[in-house]
């Protein structure tokens, strides 16, 4: 190696020339040449660096703008996505809704039910009610199926949700109501009546009941409350439908043998146990109840007829004295006097002969008196027979123009008139027979007109009876 000052040669790796002292460097001096030639190569190289450097600095911007972009679209597409899933997890939790929805589940068992799958149906149904038991519409679906496959058992027990004490609040009273329908309708089917009417014995809706009330029987209802009375009472029994009732007076327990109640028991003095029980038309037996009335009345006084037994010789009226609230009834035919026998109204005239008469008082409640009896004979003597007394009076009125003829024809009617004898009445100071006209129309049917006339017993001749100013009887000769 030589010293690039003094050209002294010199060792290799010595860092001092030995001759000159010049400080050896390790990098050489290049030749001219090779100096150019590396200049050129630079040159070469950073004209190719420069093109290079506008190509990368183009590309730089591209990339520039493509980062650029990248940044500013990954928030779209990040946002894009999240929609796409939100509306994936939306449809989703829709159709996962929707299949657990009444309404779907109702219409699977429909369509379950239209292929006769209904095992496939009642399941839906019963996935359905386990969701919404609130739901009356699933209960009455799937009893509906039950029943179509004759499992009437299966189908009272659904029907069964909807009346229960404890979950009927939940159900509008249009489904219990119907509830209890479709239950009587089934149990109607197997002629289970005894269970209709435990069913509606239990149910405290009146207005069921009363819906139902003809499969019902319960305990006659009676219109008077057991206890003491001071009166006769006219006792009703009545049942809740159409039916029977049997009963007894005694307390005795009645049976379907013992009477029949068809009009209000009169209870009078005494003490009635009264015991009823009721069947309804389907044969199903009520309980029987029992009732106690004691009686107690005041028996009204016998009548007071002011004339005694005994034989009269001229007309004589029988009067009896009035009882307060009471009415007075009698006989003449010898039997016992009763309501229903001739009600005393006033005076009465004695009849000819021998008379036995009987009055007894009945008062507002209905008891009865004891009978006073009496015993009237009226003879009157040098009198002319009622029968004669009947002949005279038709003569003088066919004397008159009243009669046609003694037959009973006359000018006014085309019936024909008759005359009998009623009794003897005193007029004034004296005695008459009264006898009674009838009108015959042709059919044998007598009717009694409004006339009354007289026949003077003794000497015969013919009067009408008629009235005073003072209201009191006057014999109007003809």
């Amino acid at each position: 190696m030589k010293c690039p000052h003094c050209g002294h040669e010199m060792p290799d790796g010595c860092l001092l020339c030995e001759k000159c002292g010049e400080e050896i460097q390790i990098v050489p001096d290049f030749e001219p040449e090779i100096e150019n030639s590396i200049t050129e190569t630079l040159s070469t190289l950073v004209s190719e660096q420069e093109e290079t450097d506008g190509v990368d600095e183009i590309e730089s911007e591209a990339e520039t703008d493509a980062r650029v972009w990248g940044r500013s679209r990954k928030p779209q597409v990040i946002l894009s996505l999240a929609i796409l899933v939100l509306a994936a997890l939306i449809s989703y939790a829709l159709y996962a809704y929707h299949i657990h929805t009444v309404d779907y589940q109702i219409d699977r068992a429909a369509a379950f039910a239209e292929k006769g799958a209904y095992s496939e149906a009642i399941a839906c149904l019963e996935a359905a009610y386990a969701d919404y038991p609130e739901e009356a519409r699933i209960l009455f679906l799937e009893a509906d199926y039950y029943y179509l496959q004759q499992m009437d058992n299966y189908a009272l027990s659904a029907l069964m949700k909807i009346i229960d004490k404890e979950s009927s609040p939940r159900y509008s009273m249009e489904d219990v109501e119907e509830a209890y329908g479709k239950i009587v309708t089934i149990y109607a089917n197997q002629k289970e009546y005894g269970l209709i009417n435990e069913l509606l014995s239990s149910c405290e809706n009146e207005r069921i009941v009363s819906r139902f009330q003809s499969y019902l029987a319960m305990e006659p209802e009676f219109s008077y409350v057991e206890g003491s009375y001071a009166e006769v009472i006219p006792l009703k029994l009545s049942s809740n439908t159409a039916g029977t009732i049997y009963y007894t007076l005694d307390g005795s327990k009645p049976n379907k043998d013992s009477q029949i109640y068809t009009s209000p028991l009169f209870l009078e003095t005494g003490e009635y146990t009264v015991s009823a029980f009721f069947v309804n038309d389907y044969g199903i037996e009520s309980d029987v109840v029992t009732k106690t009335y004691v009686i107690n009345l005041a028996v009204p006084n016998a009548p007071v007829v002011e004339l005694y037994s005994g034989e009269y010789t001229e007309a004589t009226m029988i009067a009896v004295e009035p009882a307060e609230s009471c009415k007075t009834f009698y006989t003449t035919d010898e039997s016992e006097p009763t309501a229903d026998s001739v009600p005393y109204t006033g005076p009465i005239p004695m009849p000819l002969g021998k008379t036995l008469f009987k009055f007894v008082n009945i008062s507002s409640e209905g008891i009865a008196s004891e009978v006073t009896t009496r015993t009237f004979t009226l003879r009157l003597r040098g009198a002319i027979a009622p029968d004669t007394a009947v002949t005279n009076l038709v003569n003088r009125l066919v004397e008159t123009g009243y009669l046609d003829d003694a037959a009973g024809k006359n000018p006014r009617q085309s019936g024909i008139l008759s005359y009998q004898f009623s009794s003897v009445l005193r007029v004034g100071e004296e005695d008459y027979y009264t006898i009674n006209e009838y009108y015959d129309d042709g059919t044998g049917l007598l009717s009694r007109t409004d006339k009354v006339f007289l026949v003077q017993v003794y000497e015969g001749t013919a009067a009408q009876l008629g009235y005073d100013e003072n209201g009191e009887f006057m014999a109007n000769v003809i």
